[in-house]
């Protein structure tokens, strides 16, 4: 069967969506507003588009017609942190979902602690294995309350065991023990379930031809 976007509503594109991008990383959004009020909260609309510059996006819905609460205290300060979420946190992440009222702190309510970041205002959560830090860098303009950020990364946190050489810069990245979001309501996935395939080799392939030099 196939779908005509034009013709369907927001609901049903979302329930599409939702379903084949799989699996989706978490951001576990800590933002602060101007008057320093801390709100942390999940989003699975994220992903790395860029690393030269380092940029992720981040798209946010709006909640009963309103801006979220992570949505107004980005627009207004312009930086927060992306946490990760590894499975011992599942609950906790699950948790700070719930629709709090703005005044209350969601990271106090789920019993999580945070450390302060090394470049952005937001602090981090410290029970995360890996944060980003990152400043606005374009806000694009989506549905009516929608908002739909790209951001670039300026710093990054990195739990000392998930690191297997510092200075290569490998990443233990199965030791993270990170959780992805799937299809329907509370689906999640753990990535531990890997294989590895190497890239072919067009030398081995008679019907690639060689590049020629110039």
């Amino acid at each position: 069967m196939n779908f005509d976007f034009n013709k369907l509503t927001s609901a049903d594109a979302f329930k599409l969506l939702s379903s084949v991008v799989v699996p989706r990383p978490i951001a576990w959004v800590v933002s602060q507003s101007a008057q320093g009020s801390l709100n942390a909260a999940p989003f699975s609309f994220f992903n790395v588009v860029s690393s030269d510059p380092p940029i992720v996006a981040l798209g946010i819905g709006p909640r009963a017609g309103q801006l979220k609460d992570t949505s107004r205290n980005i627009l207004e300060t312009r930086q927060f942190v992306i946490n990760l979420v590894s499975a011992e946190l599942a609950e906790q992440m699950n948790r700070t979902s719930l629709d709090y009222e703005a005044e209350i702190n969601e990271l106090t309510r789920a019993g999580l602690s945070t450390t302060p970041s090394l470049i952005v205002s937001p602090p981090r959560i410290a029970q995360s294995p890996a944060a980003l830090e990152c400043k606005v860098w374009q806000v694009l303009d989506a549905a009516p309350q929608r908002v739909i950020v790209l951001a670039h990364v300026v710093g990054m946190y990195l739990r000392d065991e998930a690191l297997l050489n510092p200075g290569k810069f490998y990443v233990d990245t199965p030791a993270l023990r990170l959780l992805g979001r799937m299809h329907g309501a509370g689906w999640y996935a753990h990535t531990s379930d890997l294989f590895q395939m190497h890239a072919p080799s067009a030398s081995n392939d008679p019907a690639v031809k060689p590049a020629q030099g110039h």
